[in-house]
């Protein structure tokens, strides 16, 4: 009986890594999503690309940069999430360990969490610069706006 008291009690214990690693998968679908749009895009500016000239070549340059930059920091942010969820995983494993081979792995339990939730952050703080250069680059031009205009 007593095993099976040490069981869900390292169960219960290591229930809050797991929301965490869900978040993260959530997380994980949504930038893969967003990357595989990103890289259709790219396909297609680069079909354009040997097809114009002038003004119109350079539009197509300077969005080609900015589809670079952004599949760049979403695979960053896809590779410090993945980082955070083999974190966490090893946490839950230390937390099982610790409690049936009768060791002293806090330090490790808990430096192996806080660097799962600091990888975490760095991932959501790529996903936001991603998103903000997307929401800049499709900034509408005033001039559609019509801000002169009472409607």
């Amino acid at each position: 009986m007593g095993d099976t008291g040490v069981i869900a009690e390292t169960i219960q214990l290591a229930l809050a890594p797991v929301f965490v690693l869900v978040a993260i998968g959530n997380i994980m679908n949504i930038l893969s999503t967003r990357l595989g749009r990103i890289v259709d895009r790219s396909r297609h500016l680069v079909d354009r690309h040997q097809n114009t000239v002038g003004s119109e070549h350079d539009a197509v340059v300077r969005e080609i940069r900015l589809v670079d930059r952004r599949i760049h920091l979403i695979a960053r942010a896809i590779l410090l999430l993945v980082l955070a969820g083999l974190s966490i995983g090893l946490t839950v494993v230390l937390l099982f360990v610790e409690d049936f081979a009768g060791l002293e792995l806090k330090p490790y339990v808990a430096t192996t969490f806080v660097l799962a939730l600091g990888l975490l952050m760095g991932g959501l703080l790529l996903f936001l610069r991603e998103t903000r250069e997307a929401a800049a680059a499709l900034r509408i031009p005033e001039t559609y706006l019509e801000l002169e205009r009472k409607l």
